[in-house]
């Protein structure tokens, strides 16, 4: 297994390119790209799975969102508090109080920072449950409710299964790559120091990440991060497609911050969880801004691929950025 001083675990470097648009003209290579994230049981397909299921059990009908009445607003409040922490909660007791896997493919050889001041209640767990809970999950219900309202009320464009099969089930392998995208770009922006220093150094704070650190965030970043919602205003869609990419957004920040690759089962890998493209930003901060889904990172000179020589450029481009 891979390691050395800096990690406890990283995967082989340098990182490859994974992203859809590194060889979009290769068949082969697409057809391995959707098989492993819509015909295996990953990530996707298990937040696509509880986007259906919460769809008949968790949330309000459409038709009852024809006005701002409180019962079905709470409503999805209390189910994106009961989903947040179910995801959230469950990954945190399992790697990190159970210790169900020990450091077997944790990055980091730290646990979760306690007694730090920079944290509010100076304990990094409190502190991500504290932004994630009184910030993360009312944004977050506040932009699904105002899509509701708008879809049950035709100012949103709306479309069911019957009606657009094919767009139905293309929208749903779409709304990852919109994620990335709008995600980079707000990510970016971010790092801009004016806003880093007033609202992006709280995520911050986490340099080695938990479940519990994906959703902390300053109510300004919140906000940024969440606009990706609206996109559902504008393109047809179906409440499957906002839960899930509510999903995406809130309970799936849980997953991609858990600190290890993947989940193990009998020393199996079941399920891939956080990704060390993302824990290198964390741990060096200039680099790395979106995901591997998009190549942004690679096109615009702002890629990290876990070696030295990596590090040793994003040190020097933000001696430069903030000299």
């Amino acid at each position: 297994m891979p390691t050395n001083k800096d990690w406890n675990y990283h995967p082989d470097l340098p990182l490859q390119d994974p992203s859809i648009f590194s060889r979009p003209t290769d068949a082969k290579f697409l057809s391995g790209w959707f098989a492993r994230n819509w015909l295996t049981l990953s990530e996707r397909v298990l937040m696509l799975i509880l986007a259906v299921a919460a769809y008949y059990t968790l949330y309000p009908s459409l038709a009852s969102a024809q006005s701002f009445a409180p019962g079905w607003m709470l409503q999805i409040l209390i189910a994106n508090y009961i989903l947040v922490i179910a995801v959230a909660g469950g990954l945190h007791w399992y790697f990190y109080i159970k210790r169900g896997q020990g450091k077997d493919l944790k990055f980091d050889h730290r646990d979760q920072t306690r007694n730090n001041r920079n944290f509010k209640f100076s304990d990094q767990v409190k502190d991500n449950m504290f932004w994630t809970l009184a910030s993360g999950v009312p944004q977050l219900s506040a932009f699904q409710i105002v899509t509701y309202w708008l879809m049950a009320n035709g100012y949103a464009p709306t479309i069911t299964f019957a009606s657009n099969p094919i767009w139905f089930v293309l929208a749903i392998i779409l709304l990852p790559i919109w994620s990335a995208f709008h995600f980079y770009w707000v990510h970016r922006f971010l790092h801009v120091p004016f806003m880093y220093t007033r609202f992006h150094a709280l995520h911050h704070r986490n340099i080695n990440i938990g479940p519990w650190s994906g959703f902390s965030m300053h109510p300004v970043e919140h906000l940024l991060y969440l606009s990706t919602l609206c996109i559902h205003w504008i393109v047809a869609s179906h409440p499957i497609h906002v839960i899930y990419h509510v999903i995406y957004q809130g309970p799936g920040a849980a997953m991609t911050h858990t600190g290890y690759e993947d989940l193990l089962v009998k020393d199996k890998r079941k399920l891939a969880l956080g990704t060390f493209y993302h824990t290198l930003h964390h741990r060096y901060f200039e680099c790395n801004y979106g995901n591997q889904e998009m190549p942004w990172d690679r096109w615009f000179g702002t890629f990290h691929d876990g070696t030295a020589e990596g590090t040793a450029e994003t040190r020097a481009r933000k001696k430069r950025m903030y000299s």
